[in-house]
């Protein structure tokens, strides 16, 4: 006969402190940084310096802007003697030169981007597709160098190359032609600076890209030429999906960079004569700036050239993020 078991009754539960869910991974995520700050601190450490160096020469720079709303003269206070509103901003929505330059620098920049993005895409396939390493290696040192050379002399090259009695015109003259003063015509000039830019930077630009190609497995090669694939369905199913997130965050910095022509070169090569098409807001600056002393004009302007800028990086950032799935942040 079982004896019946007589049931305990239930302990009773501990009174524990409900933490929120929240404020559990806040402390975790604290207690990871601090970890990883500690184990790490040597490779942390080397970041300072260039936090320095962008929060002193980048962002500390940005208070200065403040003089595009208020009357700066030289010699008085940095940040301007008094409060004007709008006033500078009014003058250029209203100057037709500004508009003129502003023209100018969309048509250059859109000219820049449209040659100079896709021409280190096209060489880094074609460089991938040469199996002559001696060759490979002597066709990315020539394209390369180029870059390495001061603008100043780039600019003196292309000045001396398209004087009068430069070497095109020597040519021109061989044919049996009139020689062109080239520097002196405002339509030649955006032929000019595109030309000489698409010189200097191709060869650069394919450094990324070939890096990029380098990552892509060859595994998928192989599957593409089983499935019966040549070369160019190789490159358009495999290839240039695999450097597409290259391609794309370079194509964004770009166009980041898109109200922000050359100043340099212009600089150098353009004329009163060339102001026409040559005048960019880069270079309109400098002359309201350092040969007019409109410091708040100049500020004003280039006030709304980084606000442009900011906003293109911006959608192009998002449109990216949404059509291709991949973007910068």
């Amino acid at each position: 006969m079982t004896t019946p078991r007589t049931l305990s009754p239930p302990a009773e539960p501990q009174s524990v402190e409900a933490k929120p869910e929240p404020v559990r991974r806040s402390r975790r995520r604290r207690q990871s940084w601090r970890q990883a700050l500690r184990r790490d601190w040597q490779l942390y450490s080397l970041a300072v310096l260039p936090l320095l160096f962008f929060l002193i020469f980048r962002y500390l720079p940005m208070l200065g802007n403040v003089i595009a709303f208020r009357r700066f003269q030289p010699g008085g206070s940095v940040f301007g003697e008094y409060w004007v509103g709008l006033r500078y901003i009014r003058m250029f929505l209203t100057d037709p030169t500004f508009w003129n330059v502003f023209t100018n620098t969309v048509i250059l920049g859109a000219l820049t981007l449209l040659v100079c993005f896709p021409l280190p895409i096209v060489l880094a396939l074609l460089l991938n597709e040469v199996r002559a390493r001696r060759l490979k290696r002597f066709v990315q040192s020539v394209s390369y160098l180029p870059h390495f050379l001061s603008i100043v002399i780039v600019a003196a090259m292309v000045m001396q190359m398209l004087s009068v009695d430069g070497t095109v015109n020597q040519l021109i003259r061989a044919f049996g032609g009139d020689p062109i003063p080239f520097l002196q015509r405002p339509e030649w000039f955006r032929t000019i600076y595109v030309s000489s830019e698409v010189w200097q930077t191709v060869g650069w630009g394919t450094i990324l890209y070939l890096a990029a190609l380098t990552t892509i497995d060859d595994n998928l090669y192989e599957a593409a030429r089983i499935d019966g694939a040549n070369r160019w369905r190789q490159t358009w199913h495999v290839t240039l999906p695999g450097i597409r997130p290259t391609m794309v965050t370079l194509l964004i910095l770009n166009i980041g960079t898109f109200m922000a022509v050359g100043f340099e070169k212009i600089l150098l090569l353009y004329n009163p004569l060339t102001y026409p098409t040559a005048d960019v807001i880069s270079t309109y600056l400098y002359r309201m700036g350092f040969q007019s002393s409109n410091f708040s004009y100049a500020a004003a302007i280039g006030l709304f050239e980084a606000v442009i800028g900011l906003t293109l990086v911006l959608s192009a950032n998002a449109i990216s993020r949404r059509v291709v799935g991949t973007s910068l942040w």
